[in-house]
């Protein structure tokens, strides 16, 4: 028997799923859990063979999850079912520990298929989302940064805000947003923060910059 916790935000999706793999004789479902923080209790105490774990959640995030998931159960497995097809977020699942990932809108057959087969410690993926992460991972290099883009960061990195680093480089404030814009694109980040990490672990970016 395979025994599953099911998380994602939606009661009607946990419904769904727990009503799918109650038909099937050798899936079943020990508990449940709307959020990644409810996850981890939910899985301390059941100590299942595989989570269906859905990425976008409030409180804890799928992501944060499995990392937590992973470090703390290293065997339990976590398959991934996702609304979103989105490459960055699917690859920092399965970097995080995920042992694969589907689409929501997957056969039941499918599903079922994807569950033994993480059961088992194989890798699951869809065949989409197979073909459009190997063509990124294929694919070319990230563009690289301009000089000024690097600049802008370095700033950003010493805690300048955009006013200042306008003020710095003696470009307009709309100026400096729009150089932001343009390296979180080629850096496939949201946020300031998370720009500096990537453009330094990358190696574009030093500290020591100007």
């Amino acid at each position: 028997m395979i025994r599953l916790v099911v998380v994602d935000d939606h009661p009607v999706v946990r419904d769904g799923l727990r009503g799918m793999l109650a038909g099937q004789a050798d899936l079943e479902v020990v508990g449940e859990a709307e959020n990644g923080r409810a996850a981890l209790d939910v899985v301390a105490r059941e100590l299942p063979d595989v989570v269906l774990m859905d990425l976008r959640m409030p409180v804890l995030d799928g992501v944060g999850a499995i990392e937590r998931l992973s470090s703390a159960h290293p065997s339990v497995r976590v398959l991934v079912l996702t609304t979103y097809d989105e490459d960055a977020e699917i690859i920092r699942a399965v970097e995080a520990g995920a042992t694969g990932c589907l689409l929501k809108d997957a056969p039941r057959e499918v599903l079922f298929r994807a569950v033994r087969a993480a059961a088992r410690g194989e890798p699951v993926l869809a065949p989409g989302l197979t073909a459009k992460l190997l063509g990124r991972l294929r694919g070319p290099q990230p563009e690289s940064l301009t000089d000024r883009e690097v600049e802008v960061l370095g700033l950003v990195a010493k805690g300048l805000t955009n006013r200042a680093i306008g003020r710095e480089l003696a470009i307009s404030e709309a100026t400096v947003k729009t150089h932001l814009v343009h390296a979180f694109t080629k850096l496939d980040v949201d946020d300031r923060t998370a720009a500096v990490t990537v453009a330094l672990e990358r190696g574009l970016l030093r500290l020591n910059q100007r």
